[in-house]
């Protein structure tokens, strides 16, 4: 069940060093590896790691061992984030000639205190606009740190090769968002579009989390002339309580497991039956998946990971 081939596809795995990689990071790799692999695209790696004051130590040789644990390969050499700034500078400063961002000196209880509206929870309050009536030239008069806004003027909807037509109100879910943050570094926003963009990615594979980033991302692409990939987003894989994995559902991180012996195309057995690419959980590797793949049998909702799956694939 291939999916029709595209001319030229160019996806990406892109870990974060702020954390182990666990059974959910797994899940949602092995989606975008076969998505690549399957249309005889390449796939770039890329170390998400300019998030400076949460990058652990050791976490990104981690994730990559995590991968080739997992079977799932890459094309070239890593790319990584905190050696590409001058991009991201470069992309702000085409923001600011077209005043499109604005200098915002308001803090996170500044915004909370201003907020009479409900909001997402992950999402945070809508900003209030405090800052709004401020031009990019304005900046050099503050004399105090700020961060830069993006100014929000619509809600782009876009088709998602998973979740289907999506229109998401960016008013609710945090208005002007952060393109730049006040201690000096690009916000994930503007790196990820940038990255993205640069590297000639024409398709994004990213857990369903990221969904409310993409309209934010889409204007980016937009006010910076890029062209936006297709993106498709894989539902979460949850404990038994329906919430995203984390340490209260035990120990899921795939160095664990391989530390106690789990065979990783027992592992592989059970995401692929996750996704519908088999009828049942059993042994495979990523590349005995690949004439089965596609992105039409994965379920939209979360994937429960019960203890009773842990124990199947040889866990504790």
């Amino acid at each position: 069940m291939h999916n029709s081939p595209l001319a030229t596809h160019h996806s990406r795995l892109a870990p974060s060093p702020t954390g182990a990689q666990h059974v959910g990071n797994a899940r949602t790799y092995l989606v975008a590896w076969l998505a690549a692999r399957s249309q005889s695209g390449t796939l770039a790696l890329r170390i998400e790691d300019i998030d400076s004051p949460r990058t652990k130590a050791g976490a990104a040789e981690q994730a990559l061992a995590d991968l080739r644990w997992l079977g799932l390969d890459w094309d070239g050499e890593p790319v990584v984030q905190t050696a590409r700034v001058p991009l991201y500078e470069d992309a702000l400063r085409a923001l600011m000639q077209n005043e499109l961002v604005y200098p915002c000196m308001c803090s996170r209880t500044d915004i909370l205190n201003a907020a009479s509206a409900p909001h997402a929870e992950h999402e945070g309050p809508t900003y209030p606009g405090t800052c709004a009536g401020r031009s990019a030239r304005d900046a050099a008069t503050l004399g105090v740190p700020y961060a830069w806004r993006f100014r929000v003027a619509e809600s782009p909807v876009f088709e998602d090769r998973i979740v289907g037509r999506t229109a998401l109100d960016l008013q609710s879910l945090g208005g002007d968002f952060v393109v730049w943050k006040n201690a000096g570094t690009p916000a994930y926003q503007l790196a990820v579009v940038v990255d993205d963009a640069k590297m000639g990615i024409t398709e994004v594979v990213r857990g369903d989390d990221l969904l409310p980033s993409t309209p934010r991302q889409l204007l980016l692409y937009h006010a910076l002339k890029f062209v936006p990939p297709q993106f498709a987003h894989v539902p979460l894989v949850v404990g038994e309580d329906g919430r995203r994995l984390a340490k209260r559902h035990g120990d899921t991180r795939l160095s664990a497991l391989r530390e106690t012996g789990v065979r990783p195309e027992a592992l592989l057995g059970l995401l692929a039956w996750s996704c519908g690419w088999l009828d049942r959980a059993e042994p495979v590797t990523a590349r005995e998946l690949l004439p089965h793949f596609s992105f039409e049998t994965i379920p939209r909702r979360p994937f429960v990971l019960t203890a009773n799956h842990l124990r199947a694939i040889g866990y504790r």
